[in-house]
């Protein structure tokens, strides 16, 4: 059981350094070639001498991948979530210029003045009392 999980290990390692060494782009086309090469024809050399050399700066390749998932990740999130629902600032001053405008009456804004204070009623219903 012990040997094979070592081999299990052993062949996690390895594929780990060799999408190291495809995701790293400081390295030229050649400079991937003899890794790979070196990794592949001399397996157990070739991953004990690339963690040595590139084993540090390999920990800041995962981690700037993860940040840049997490913020395509984010990006994602906002633009599927759409606009965010308007202050009750924004509405009051929205309700103030129907007013004024006479598109609602006194006791029209008061009622939907409230809505927006208490924020108790569902938005279709302050909606329809908007209008209204």
């Amino acid at each position: 059981m012990l040997v094979l999980a070592l081999w299990i290990l052993w062949f996690f390692l390895l594929f780990r350094i060799i999408f190291d060494i495809f995701r790293d782009d400081e390295l030229g086309g050649w400079a991937k070639a003899g890794w790979l090469a070196f990794v592949i024809l001399l397996p157990f050399l070739g991953v004990f001498v690339y963690l040595i050399a590139r084993g540090k700066s390999m920990g800041y390749r995962e981690l700037a991948q993860a940040r840049a998932q997490q913020k395509e990740f984010d990006t994602y999130v906002r633009e599927t979530a759409g606009a965010p629902r308007p202050s009750s600032t924004e509405e009051l001053a929205k309700l103030s210029d129907m007013r004024a405008r006479g598109d609602i009456t006194e006791e029209e804004f008061r009622r939907a003045k409230a809505l927006v204070l208490t924020d108790d009623a569902p938005e279709d219903q302050a909606r329809g009392h908007l209008a209204g």
